[in-house]
């Protein structure tokens, strides 16, 4: 039942690490997004320049791999699929109301979570129905 959990919960659960404790206080947008934003390392490229990369970046690039297995899940004809969906519907509409009513969310990089979100969930939904749909067919 642990394949049913949504991946996409890893990166909500790291975002909110960072942006809950990362700063005593009241978290504002602006505190939020200096502290994603913020390098923790830098890699040197072949043009001179630094790229530097923060916790925020960190945080989208493994969502955007978490997103590739979540695809790669949502073809599943098991009925653990079913749940799977369920409970990225739920982790969209927490995320969504994260975003919308809390300070520290409204960030770009939040953002990009949300999308990333919504996007597994309308996959899983399309999948699912084109996938049932196909079956239906060979039934009939």
């Amino acid at each position: 039942m642990l394949i049913a959990i949504p991946l996409l919960l890893i990166p909500v659960i790291l975002y909110n690490i960072v942006v809950l404790f990362g700063a005593p206080g009241d978290m504002g947008m602006a505190q939020a997004d200096a502290i994603l934003r913020d390098p923790m390392f830098s890699i040197p490229m072949a043009s001179g320049a630094q790229w530097n990369i923060g916790s925020g970046d960190l945080i989208l690039f493994l969502g955007l791999i978490l997103l590739f297995f979540e695809l790669i899940k949502s073809t599943s004809s098991q009925k653990v699929a079913i749940v799977n969906h369920a409970l990225s519907m739920v982790l969209f509409i927490v995320v969504l109301v994260e975003f919308l009513l809390i300070r520290g969310f409204a960030t770009s990089t939040f953002f990009l979570i949300v999308v990333m979100i919504l996007l597994d969930v309308l996959a899983g939904f399309i999948v699912t129905i084109i996938s049932s749909r196909k079956d239906f067919d060979l039934a009939g």
